[in-house]
């Protein structure tokens, strides 16, 4: 399951870098950089595929940044980290695919940035409850020191 989840995690990564730096480069005069192919950017497929390769290592380079492996409890920075990887995969498929959902706002904020956090947290807590694994012994000490 975990292999599922790391596939997931990196495919979507990808997706996010790639659709960062194809939204860059579509607000440039370069009209040359927004030739597509059934109306994908040529330049996402070329970013989505070459940042398949390097996803593994940027995600396993925010883990040492943030020390994942240190921490005693490590679902609440999964869970910041899984969050932000559905918030900016979304914000990224509207600013390169449906920029018309761009426009729209509650009270000078864009909505699509609303949409997106509240479905990044719903996602978060469906994607918890499918891929992440509890330690035992932390749940176990946990009680442990509730009872003393």
């Amino acid at each position: 399951m975990t292999h599922l989840s790391n596939w997931i995690q990196n495919t979507l990564l990808a997706f996010i870098m790639a659709t960062s730096i194809t939204a860059l480069f579509n607000s440039t005069n370069f009209e040359w950089m927004k030739v597509g192919i059934f109306n994908i950017s040529l330049l996402f497929i070329i970013m989505f595929g070459l940042s398949l390769f390097i996803a593994e290592d940027v995600r396993n380079s925010f883990k040492k940044v943030l020390w994942f492996e240190k921490r005693k409890d490590k679902l609440q920075i999964w869970q910041v980290g899984i969050g932000m990887i559905f918030y900016f995969t979304q914000v990224g498929f509207v600013e390169v695919f449906a920029r018309i959902l761009m426009k729209p706002e509650l009270g000078g904020m864009p909505l699509y940035l609303v949409f997106a956090f509240m479905n990044a947290f719903l996602l978060t807590v469906i994607y918890q409850e499918i891929f992440y694994i509890e330690e035992k012994a932390s749940v176990e000490e946990f009680k442990f020191k509730k009872l003393k």
